[in-house]
């Protein structure tokens, strides 16, 4: 192998780029190039995400704006619907297009620009009103964006990287962005500790906004060959399309079922943050933490999370739902003890929360790619995202239950959707992978 594709070949332990069966042979040669820019370019965004995240830093970012507090609940639910629901509509569209890479391209593009266009506000106009709603409905756009850019990548994904490799490939975005975020966490805590200026919060959402700009032109360097175009429908008859493919495919339509059940582990930080909550009083300190240890928790899990996914995605579809349950128990017991806990006590919840859905997301993105016909793969990505952006409206009331009967019974309502999860999953065809 060329000696510039050593760090592909020191990722997979593959000698031979040519062995590829699961994808086109005129692609097979740029397998080493497009594995390598793919993971540059996952890292950048990984690192992104974590500097702005809706269920940390820009919630915090929003408290720091006085905005109110039925705003700074809505981010997540924004974030999800807006980069989940729009994808249906979007993919036959996708599909008409023999090269689709430059859908993610333009969709990066626009995340830059957001997040660019929301530090100049911050920097600007700290005191107005008006500025954190802007930012919310910016939070809109992006993630539009990214759900489009969802669509794009994973077509992309099946087209450049083969089958035996695509968890891998996943596991080390996520690896190299929590390396880096790591970075950025140990600088929150040691340099810029009780800093709370708005200079400060601009210069992270600039920085985020920079490093989409350079994922944006990575991607676009990936070697795409010309797709199929056939199968382009118009966004009405692909929404039918889809309904038809859940009536007619009872596998996806389990897959759909676990998917959303395993929606549990990412909803439930925020109810470990209201337990953090109750023995913290140094949130700015500790904000650093939490991304330090989610960060730890990326680096560590991801390689064997991908590794794993590759030979057994439903494996680690169950293996990281019952690390979750094992994080629920020790949040139950914390909960019910009469020792005091303090903050350093809540730390080891969001590591393994932060284990558990490294790898959830990993597993569920493997198994659909890996499952989906190649000809009608943008519509399947498509309707999972569609369904799940519609669950997710639901999940909106959740918080409810911890209002009327408290942590406790929350944390047991999630135990027991993890548990069917993983009932569920039993019902899914494996996938046999060839390398």
């Amino acid at each position: 192998m060329s000696k510039k594709y050593k760090f592909y070949e020191y990722l997979t332990e593959n000698t031979d780029s040519r062995i590829c069966k699961s994808i086109p042979d005129s692609d097979c040669t740029h397998v080493p190039k497009n594995f390598t820019l793919n993971v540059a370019n996952g890292s950048l965004t990984k690192l992104a995400e974590k500097i702005i995240s809706p269920n940390l830093t820009l919630a915090w970012i929003l408290s720091f704006l006085s905005a109110p507090v039925f705003l700074i609940g809505m981010l997540v639910p924004i974030k999800d619907v807006g980069s989940l629901l729009p994808q249906l509509i979007v993919s036959g569209k996708i599909r008409s297009f023999s090269i689709r890479k430059n859908f993610w391209t333009i969709s990066a593009l626009v995340q830059s620009f957001c997040m660019l266009l929301s530090g100049l506000l911050v920097y600007l106009y700290p005191n107005q009103n008006f500025t954190a709603y802007l930012i919310v409905f910016l939070l809109l756009i992006f993630s539009i964006a990214s759900g489009i850019g969802s669509v794009s990548f994973k077509d992309v994904t099946g087209k450049t990287i083969p089958k035996g490799q695509r968890g891998q490939m996943l596991s080390y975005r996520s690896t190299f962005g929590g390396i880096l975020a790591l970075i950025a966490g140990l600088i929150l805590v040691f340099f810029i500790e009780g800093e709370n200026s708005s200079l400060t919060y601009s210069l992270l959402f600039v920085l985020a906004g920079i490093l989409w700009f350079f994922a944006a032109i990575l991607f676009y360097k990936i070697q795409e060959e010309p797709g199929s175009t056939k199968g382009g429908r118009s966004p009405i008859n692909e929404i039918k399309e889809g309904f038809s493919i859940i009536k007619k495919d009872t596998n996806f339509r389990n897959f759909l079922i676990t998917r959303a059940l395993l929606m549990a582990i990412p909803l439930l930080q925020p109810f470990y943050v209201v337990l953090a909550n109750k023995h913290s009083e140094d949130n700015w300190k500790n904000l650093g933490f939490l991304i330090i240890i989610s960060s730890v928790a990326q680096i560590i899990s991801s390689p064997i999370w991908g590794r794993l996914s590759d030979k057994s995605s439903l494996l680690v579809l169950r293996l990281a739902s019952a690390i979750a349950l094992f994080g629920i128990a020790y949040a139950i017991y914390i909960l019910l003890s009469d020792q005091e806990f303090s903050f350093y006590w809540i730390l080891p919840l969001f590591f393994i929360n932060a284990l558990a859905y490294a790898g959830a997301r990993l597993s569920r993105k493997t198994y659909l790619v890996d499952y989906s016909p190649e000809d009608d793969r943008p519509t399947y990505v498509a309707m999972a995202s569609t369904v799940i952006g519609l669950f997710t409206l639901i999940t909106a009331s959740f918080g409810l239950i911890t209002e009327q009967f408290g942590l406790l019974y929350q944390f047991l309502f999630f135990a027991a959707l993890l548990l069917l999860c993983i009932l569920i999953s039993l019902k899914l065809k494996t996938i046999h992978h060839e390398n």
